[in-house]
């Protein structure tokens, strides 16, 4: 057993003692007490984990790269919301210049196709950037 465990098992043992010698009215607080105590170790083993995970991705990446990944998302892309806001006056366009009804409704799907065209490219773009930027996976990853 690790020292982590044998740890454990004293801080059991002594939640158990002292209940034997409070009694049964205090029993809540006295299994509140032990597993914010458990709660609080496991907090810190996870932040522990964390940071290691994150001090090898910043190691792996670099600091300059790693900013360059979490500023460059589908979140931080402004192009689907210029596309959409650029796609009301073109559809008016479209629509509206002075031609017949197929005419103008071809000038509606080519509008809209140019939108969803420039659109993908742009997605698979990223998509190809970010496999260029990753390194090799790993045996677990």
């Amino acid at each position: 057993m690790d020292s982590r465990q044998d740890e454990l098992r004293r801080d059991l043992e002594a939640a158990l003692q002292t209940r034997k010698e409070l009694g049964k009215e205090y029993e809540s607080e006295i299994v509140d007490s032990f597993l914010a105590r458990l709660d609080s170790r496991l907090d810190a083993r996870l932040d522990a984990r964390v940071e290691r995970r994150v001090a090898e991705q910043l190691h792996d990446y670099g600091p300059a790269e790693h900013l360059r990944r979490r500023s460059s998302g589908r979140s931080g892309s402004k192009l689907p919301l210029v596309s959409l806001v650029m796609g009301i006056p073109l559809t008016a366009i479209a629509t509206n210049s002075g031609t017949s009804g197929f005419t103008g409704f071809m000038s509606l799907v080519v509008v809209w196709a140019g939108i969803a065209g420039v659109n993908f490219a742009a997605v698979m773009g990223e998509k190809r950037d970010e496999r260029r930027s990753k390194p090799p996976r790993g045996e677990w990853d």
